[in-house]
């Protein structure tokens, strides 16, 4: 016989031939010397090789076991003391009791949503994660959760998690803040023939997720659409000098027709307007032309109003200086002091004859 001690927190299980015979506790025990112990840390999971529905037929060992047995569908949250540790896949486990406060959280996988009892904070533990499907909907954002590809409800902001399983999942996301749909220089053809090329820019928001989402394929898209087709449809009725004097009535029909189809869409049409017009080269050229000679025309006409002004003014001092001898010599006076204004020097010349000329010069008898 020989003698084997069994030390607190730990059990001894014999095995004779290979065959298990009996577990040992806690304490002092006698074996035969053929007979070996194996020695288990009970605070550690049960980890012998053996069989472990035979050794379960020992009802004694049977009762100090917790047995977690996993389904294919399933996973097993353990937890040590309150605290989780990891996940158990399917299979089959043995956990001694007692030593170590074990629990066990089971879930079943072939569910769809995380079931509310799981903490948030383990869906993001990497143990835990790979068995989770998660999708976050902003506050901008509306969300629709599809199932297989059937709309199940509609999400609002926040983040929803799904067991990772093989049922096909889907969040579909609209954002709900005002956008901006440009239509870059669509080439038109006016009533007249002529061809242009017109820039349009039109902003909306979706109002109504479902429809934008799983009632029509790419709602921008045919938004885009819309708009470029009433812009072709107007710009056809009217002639190129008409679209340049009422571009603005070319925004308020685009709008007002586009509005009922964008609802259709799930879509509500803000504001929107004709950024450029851009014509082709020859005819702008035309167009320069003519606003030449219309301006050439409108100077023409400044300067023959402001010449007949001026002949008129002159007209009429000519008359007061003819009745006025007086205003006539001030006149004369004016002009010789503008003359005198250029000379830098005067040389005379005929003698006591000089002051007499000047005098007449400047006498109001004539």
């Amino acid at each position: 016989m020989k003698r084997i001690r069994i030390n607190k927190g730990k059990v001894g299980l014999v095995f004779r031939n290979g065959d298990y015979i009996k577990i040992l506790k806690t304490g002092i025990h006698w074996v035969w010397f053929s007979d070996k112990v194996g020695i288990c840390n009970m605070s550690q999971p049960f980890t012998l090789s053996m069989e472990l529905n035979i050794l379960l037929q020992d009802e004694e060992l049977a009762n100090m076991l917790d047995v977690i047995e996993v389904l294919d569908n399933e996973i097993v949250l353990k937890f040590e003391n309150g605290v989780f540790m990891e996940v158990l896949t399917p299979g089959r486990y043995a956990f001694w009791k007692g030593v170590t406060n074990f629990s066990f959280q089971k879930i079943d996988r072939s569910q769809t949503e995380v079931i509310d009892n799981v903490k948030e904070v383990l869906l993001t533990r990497p143990e835990l994660s790979k068995f989770v499907r998660y999708f976050r909907v902003e506050s901008y954002e509306a969300g629709l959760l599809l199932i297989n590809g059937t709309f199940i409800s509609e999400l609002g902001k926040g983040v929803y998690y799904f067991w990772n399983n093989t049922t096909s999942i889907a969040v579909l996301k609209a954002d709900l803040r005002q956008s901006q749909v440009e239509i870059p220089g669509q080439e038109l053809l006016t009533k007249d023939k002529a061809a242009l090329r017109v820039s349009f820019f039109a902003s909306y928001r979706v109002v109504d997720a479902i429809k934008a989402l799983t009632e029509n394929k790419d709602y921008t898209k045919q938004l885009y659409v819309a708009i470029q087709l009433a812009l072709r449809e107007y710009v056809g009725t009217l002639t190129l000098d008409e679209i340049l004097e009422r571009k603005e009535e070319v925004t308020v029909f685009v709008m007002s027709s586009v509005k009922k189809k964008a609802l259709s869409f799930g879509v509500e049409m803000n504001d929107g307007g004709i950024r450029d017009i851009i014509l082709p080269g020859d005819v702008r050229d035309i167009m320069n032309q003519v606003l030449i000679a219309q301006k050439r025309a409108q100077a023409n006409i400044i300067t023959r109003r402001e010449e007949t002004a001026s002949t008129r003014s002159l007209l009429n001092t000519a008359k007061l200086m003819e009745d006025n001898k007086m205003l006539f010599k001030l006149k004369e006076m004016e002009y010789v002091e503008k003359i005198a204004d250029k000379i830098n020097t005067i040389s005379l010349s005929g003698g006591g004859q000089v002051v007499d000329q000047l005098k007449q010069i400047f006498s109001t008898d004539r």
